[in-house]
C-alpha cells in the first residue's frame, strides 16, 4: 500500500496516478474536507472557492486531467479584466489603447513596460527575443535591480513597486527577478482586443476535486485523520501511524507521498525546508450590485487590503443566484503582523470601510454576507536562491527509501504556485514510485 499524506489537489493527483499504475493507495487528510486551499463556500448558486482561483493557458496538465476524469467540458476560458486603482480612478489595462491611455506612465515608460511583458529585451536598442528564456539565470538577481535596468525608474516606482509591496510586503526586496519573469510566462496568454484569457470550472473547482475523489474512491480516503508518525526500518519506510477521534491506527506501507506544506514533512521525517511561506487573510462578500467593470483590481492607493477582485465580472452572477461576489485579500509575512492578530470581525469591519472609501457608491445595506478565512502558509516567498531550497520529489537519499514529497515546496510550484503545479507534483511522485519498482 502507498500512503498519501494530504487530501488536497497534489495528494489526490498522486493517489489517482498511483492507482493507474496498479498500486493500492490510502489518502489521509487531517481536515474534514477535500481540496486543501480549493475548499469552498456555499452561495445562492454554485459553490465558490474560499481563496480565489483561476487557470492560465499555460496550465496544461490539470486541463488534461480534467479531460481524463470526464469533466474537461466544464473548463471555460474567459476574459479576466485587469485594472489599476490610482488616485481614486479605476484604469483598465487590458486593451492596447487602454494601456496607452494610462496617465501615470509616459509613452516611453509604456513602451519599456510592454516590451518586458512581451519578453523582448530592448536595452541595447536591438530587440532580443531570448534574453529571458533561462529563468535560472535571473535566480539571484534582485527584482528591484532587474526592473530598474529592464524598464525605467518611473515604471518601477509607479507601476511595479506598489504591486510588489501588496504581494510580498516586507519581503519584497528579497524576491528574485526569476519569479517575475516566470509569472509573465505563466500569465502570458492575451487576446489583443479583449485582454487576458483565464480559465474557470463551470460549477467551481469543487467539480474537479469531486471528480478526483470519485476516481480515487471515497473508501480509499480518510478525512479527519492526521498522520502522526512515519516509521522507518532498515533505511526504508515501513508504516504510517494516524490518529482520528481518539483512535490510533498503524498501516504498513511500501512508500509514502507527503503532499502537504513542508512543516508537516519536517515533523514526520525531520527533513528541514528553508523556504519561507507567507500567509493570507481573505474575505469573500456578497452584495446586490456590481461596483466595478473589472475582475482583478490592483490598488496603488492606501487601502487596508492588497487586492480587490470582483469575481462576478469573471464568472456571471447568474451562476450564484444573482449575487455579486468579491474577494478582499492581503498577504502576511509574519504572524506578529497587526492584520494577523486582528479578529475576523475586526478585519471585516475595517475592510468594508476600505471598500466604502474606494467606492463611495458602495452601500452597506446591499451586503448579503461576508466570510473570512486565513491560512499561515498559502504561498512561498520566491526569494533569491529559491531553487537551492526546493524539496526533492524523491527523499530516498535524505530521509529513507520510499519517502516522496509533492507539497508546495516542490519544483513544480516554481516560479509560481498553481493548481497545475499541484497536479504535476503529485504525478511526479507517483511516476518515480512506479519507476522504482
Amino acid at each position: 500500500m502507498i500512503g498519501v499524506v494530504g487530501g488536497g489537489i497534489a495528494g489526490l493527483a498522486a493517489a489517482y496516478r498511483l492507482q493507474q499504475r496498479g498500486h493500492e493507495v490510502r489518502v489521509f487528510e487531517a481536515s474534514d474536507g477535500f481540496g486543501g486551499l480549493a475548499a469552498t463556500y456555499e452561495t445562492a448558486g454554485d459553490p465558490l472557492e474560499v481563496y480565489y482561483h483561476h487557470l492560465s493557458k499555460s496550465e496544461e496538465t490539470i486541463v488534461d486531467l480534467a479531460e481524463e476524469l470526464g469533466v474537461g467540458d466544464h473548463i471555460e476560458w474567459r476574459v479576466g479584466k485587469n485594472a489599476y486603482y490610482v488616485d481614486g480612478v479605476v484604469h483598465p489595462l487590458d486593451k492596447p489603447w487602454e494601456i496607452l491611455a494610462y496617465p501615470h506612465l509616459s509613452l516611453y515608460d509604456t513602451f519599456r513596460l510592454a516590451m518586458l511583458t512581451m519578453e523582448v529585451d530592448v536595452r541595447s536598442g536591438i530587440p532580443s527575443f531570448d534574453t529571458y528564456d533561462d529563468l535560472e539565470a535571473f535566480e539571484d538577481v534582485p527584482i528591484r535591480d532587474f526592473l530598474l535596468e529592464h524598464t525605467t525608474r518611473h515604471v518601477y516606482e509607479n507601476f511595479w513597486e506598489p504591486l510588489l509591496e501588496a504581494k510580498f510586503g516586507s519581503r519584497a526586496a528579497d524576491v528574485s527577478a526569476a519569479w517575475l519573469l516566470g509569472r509573465i510566462k505563466f500569465r502570458g496568454e492575451r487576446d489583443l482586443l479583449r485582454g487576458e484569457i483565464l480559465g474557470y470550472v463551470d460549477g467551481g473547482f469543487a467539480v474537479l476535486v469531486e471528480a478526483l475523489v470519485d476516481a480515487v474512491g471515497r473508501e480509499n480516503i480518510e478525512t479527519g485523520t492526521r498522520v502522526t508518525e512515519l516509521a522507518v526500518e532498515g533505511g526504508a519506510v515501513e508504516s504510517v501511524t494516524v490518529e482520528s477521534d481518539d483512535e490510533r491506527s498503524t498501516y504498513d506501507c511500501e512508500a509514502v507521498v507527503v503532499a502537504t506544506m513542508p512543516n508537516v514533512l519536517e515533523s514526520l521525517t525531520g527533513y528541514p525546508c528553508e523556504i519561507d511561506f507567507q500567509g493570507t487573510v481573505c474575505s469573500v462578500f456578497s452584495t446586490e450590485r456590481s461596483l466595478t467593470e473589472t475582475y482583478w483590481l490592483n490598488i496603488a492607493d492606501d487601502a487596508p487590503f492588497g487586492v480587490f477582485i470582483e469575481h462576478t465580472n469573471f464568472v456571471p452572477p447568474e451562476r450564484y443566484g444573482g449575487e455579486h461576489l468579491y474577494y478582499l485579500a492581503s498577504y502576511v509575512q509574519d504572524p506578529g503582523e497587526e492584520l494577523w492578530q486582528r479578529s475576523d470581525s475586526e478585519i471585516e469591519r475595517r475592510w468594508l470601510e476600505g471598500v466604502s472609501r474606494l467606492f463611495p457608491q458602495f452601500d452597506r445595506n446591499d451586503l448579503n454576507w461576508i466570510e473570512t478565512a486565513r491560512n499561515p502558509r498559502t504561498a512561498p516567498v520566491y526569494e533569491r536562491g529559491y531553487l537551492d531550497m526546493v524539496v526533492p520529489y524523491d527523499l530516498g537519499e535524505d530521509v529513507a527509501d520510499g519517502v516522496y514529497y509533492a507539497g508546495m515546496a516542490s519544483r513544480a510550484q516554481y516560479p509560481e504556485r498553481s493548481l497545475n503545479g499541484a497536479v504535476v507534483a503529485g504525478f511526479e511522485c507517483a511516476d518515480r514510485i512506479a519507476r522504482s519498482e
